[in-house]
């Protein structure tokens, strides 16, 4: 082996053989130290991570402010507050209560939207239904915005319009569903859904804090008149992307069950069509109920009928249909009312208002005999094709009394399937949640049971209770995206509207109708001489609404006789103060009536000065 490989072979062993180590010899301190750092990083390595919750990021707060639609049927109105941005969804209006005499309907109080005037960027409307427009008139009058709507409900607006003298002053778009309108910093997509007046729909209203989901009036019918489904994957579509908060129709939130299609009443036509056969048919439906009268008018075609329409409003709709083609009418079939002579009786169908029993309406008219064009008989075949609203079933009932004395063969909802509601039952609420997996659920449209039992069905999907707000009008509520409670409140109620007077009829004057409709009035008259201060008339009694004078003549005398001595027993001081002579007159008269009679009318003093 030569020296080269010596050194190869030596350098491999080298490479090879295992290194020895030099350990530093360490003291016992440096020990200890080395010992702990190990130990504080084996505990760091082993100990559980907690999971850190993710910080709630603040959004721009939006407000949700109700002001009618909760716990009342009708009146249907909602603002929404963001920034300096403010949009009102629908303006509606509700018919008054039997407490409310010579009252026409009942509005929102506008005094929160008039207050911040500047803010509002416009107002969307969902359907063309009076509980949802009614109300829209009044307010433009104070507020002039644009209005957003379907085709059909901006035909049904301008109406509204023309009779208030707004035509042509009030800038109204019209918004395809599927199509996003901006409101400021919030923008309101329209969503269509089904409903019992077409062009229906829904709304998501896109905000900082989230999208919020409002149904408008709906139900799902997935074979409708017009062939249009409520956009189902759509409500699915946003649920998947996160709702922050649903606010759905709660009217039908009791009745179990799905609704029924309106196709039902179609077919239910058909045969009240073959059994009212040789006899006149008179149907009672709502005005905006544009299908039913589109499947009348089917039956009418079918069975060789001609078509009258009565009822202001019922024209009005029909028309307005029938221009925008939601109605197909074939030519020839809708005659006037003056033309109904000319055609025998078997061969007439009237469509008519008054399905709720209404005082003035054409049907109620027809049923009291006092219809200018038409006398009911034994040879009419009346339909009332709608179920009566809350607190209209004695007026019903009373109109269906009257109509079958007159002979008259009368059908109503309870016997055949002759409406169905336009509104979601509890199974297709429950659609609605499922859909859109809401956050936060804000029950809408129906009086306190309604709202009650919608929340109820909300929690059974998995809310929680604390996520469930039954809000009053008048209520803010506030959401920043992660949380939603009632903040405050704002001036909300009613204003009522008598004639052409909107807001002139309040509780005092309420109060005194509903006394002179209870007890009467009694007004006492007395002259007096200015100068020498002496009675020189009187006191003379007047009765309307208490007793008939003619037959209470010993009550009327006593009651003369005993003002007579309180103004014989006045001082000449207390003679100069009408005021406080007439609380006396009025005081005595009021213990001495109710003593005879156990009664309180209205007594009214005037003091005449010659």
């Amino acid at each position: 082996m030569n020296e080269k490989e010596k050194n190869t072979r030596t350098k491999q062993n080298s490479a090879t053989a295992p290194k020895r180590t030099y350990r530093k010899r360490t003291s016992a301190k440096e020990k200890t130290v080395s010992e702990k750092k190990v130990k504080a990083e084996t505990a760091a390595t082993t100990k559980p991570k907690t999971s850190r919750k993710p910080k709630e990021v603040k959004k721009t707060p939006v407000k949700i402010i109700p002001l009618g639609g909760l716990n009342e049927i009708g009146k249907n109105m909602t603002v929404f507050e963001c920034s300096n941005d403010i949009f009102i969804l629908d303006c509606g209006l509700a018919f008054p209560d039997a407490d409310m005499p010579g009252v026409d309907i009942v509005i929102p109080d506008f005094t929160y939207v008039e207050r911040n005037k500047e803010k509002i960027r416009g107002i969307v409307i969902t359907h063309g239904h009076e509980d949802h427009i009614g109300g829209l008139a009044y307010l433009l009058k104070k507020i002039n915005v644009p209005v957003y709507a379907t085709r059909l409900t901006i035909g049904l607006i301008e109406g509204k319009l023309k009779e208030q003298g707004l035509y042509g002053k009030v800038n109204l778009n019209i918004v395809e569903p599927k199509k996003t309108v901006k409101m400021g910093c919030m923008a309101v997509e329209f969503i269509k859904v089904n409903h019992s007046i077409p062009d229906s729909v829904g709304m998501a209203i896109h905000t900082p804090a989230g999208v919020i989901v409002h149904t408008g009036d709906f139900k799902v019918d997935y074979s409708p008149i017009d062939g249009k489904i409520i956009d189902l994957a759509r409500f699915g579509e946003l649920g998947s992307r996160g709702v922050l908060a649903l606010m759905a129709d709660s009217t039908n939130a009791e009745r179990a069950g799905y609704t029924h299609s309106e196709r039902t009443v179609g077919e239910s036509f058909d045969k009240l069509f073959q059994k009212g056969e040789g006899k006149r048919i008179i149907i009672a439906t709502f005005s905006s109920n544009i299908h039913r009268v589109q499947q009348i008018v089917n039956c009418a075609e079918r069975y060789g009928r001609k078509v009258a329409v009565f009822g202001r409003s019922m024209v009005n709709v029909i028309n307005t249909a029938i221009e925008l083609g939601y109605l197909d009418v074939p030519d020839g079939i809708f005659i006037d009312i003056e033309m109904m002579n000319r055609y025998e009786s078997e061969r007439i169908v009237l469509i008519t208002t008054g399905s709720q029993g209404e005082p003035m309406s054409a049907l109620t008219r027809m049923a009291m005999n006092d219809h200018k064009k038409v006398n009911i008989t034994p040879m009419d075949f009346i339909i009332i094709s709608a179920t009566p609203i809350p607190g209209n079933e004695k007026f019903v009932t009373r109109v269906v009394n009257e109509l079958m004395k007159s002979g008259a063969e009368v059908v109503y909802e309870a016997m055949y399937e002759v409406h169905v509601s336009g509104h979601a039952c509890q199974e297709e609420l429950k659609l609605m949640q499922a859909l859109t997996k809401p956050k936060f659920f804000i029950p809408v449209h129906g009086e306190y049971k309604h709202l009650k039992k919608h929340a109820d069905l909300a929690k059974q999907m998995g809310l929680p209770s604390e996520n469930v707000i039954i809000a009053e009008i008048g209520n803010v509520i506030e959401t920043d995206g992660n949380t939603m409670k009632v903040v405050s409140q704002v001036p909300a109620g009613r204003v009522l509207v008598d004639g052409l007077g909107v807001g002139d009829v309040g509780s005092i004057v309420l109060r005194d109708r509903k006394h002179l409709a209870q007890d009467g009035l009694i007004i006492i008259v007395i002259g007096i001489e200015r100068s020498t201060n002496e009675i020189v008339a009187g006191p003379d009694i007047i009765s309307r609404g208490f007793v008939y004078v003619r037959e209470s003549e010993e009550l009327m005398e006593e009651a003369k006789g005993l003002l007579t001595d309180t103004l014989a027993n006045c001082s000449a001081s207390e003679l100069r103060e009408w005021n406080s002579l007439k609380g006396k007159l009025r005081d005595a008269l009021s213990d001495y009536i109710y003593q005879k009679t156990k009664r309180s009318p209205m007594i009214l003093p005037i003091i005449m000065e010659t």
